[in-house]
């Protein structure tokens, strides 16, 4: 790739971040990580994503949840975890910083490694057709 190209992918992927992080609703994090990815969301993506063994111990579902629609409980500590739907906890999604805090470290948890842009916008794009 050539210094060029790289710049202007340096510089696209530095201004989808900075779009991530000011993004304070959960449907403007959707959009932010849709862009990031390049690809549409897919909640059944997101639904199987999230409910899925990565090769570790737990899964996402192991502390909010089959259908985070109800307070969990974190696997290891027993401490509560509020919902996770944006419909049944309207403080879930509204805070950039901490979502980017909370998946930064569940995806090591569960995954052992980062996730990526499209897995957050799958996993959001789920929890948002989620409704009382």
């Amino acid at each position: 790739m050539s210094y060029f190209l790289k710049r202007v992918s340096a510089t696209l992927m530095l201004t989808l971040l900075a779009a991530a992080a000011q993004a304070d609703t959960p449907e403007q994090m959707l959009a932010a990580y849709s862009a990031q990815a390049g690809v549409p969301a897919s909640p059944q993506r997101g639904q199987q994503f999230f409910n899925r063994n990565h090769g570790q111990s737990w899964q996402c579902a192991s502390c909010h949840g089959v259908l985070p629609t109800q307070v969990g409980q974190h696997a290891a500590t027993a401490k509560p975890i509020q919902p996770l739907a944006p419909a049944f906890n309207p403080a879930r999604f509204s805070d950039s910083a901490k979502v980017e805090k909370w998946f930064g470290r569940n995806c090591k948890d569960v995954l052992a490694r980062a996730c990526t842009p499209g897995e957050k916008a799958d996993v959001l794009s789920w929890l948002l057709t989620l409704k009382p």
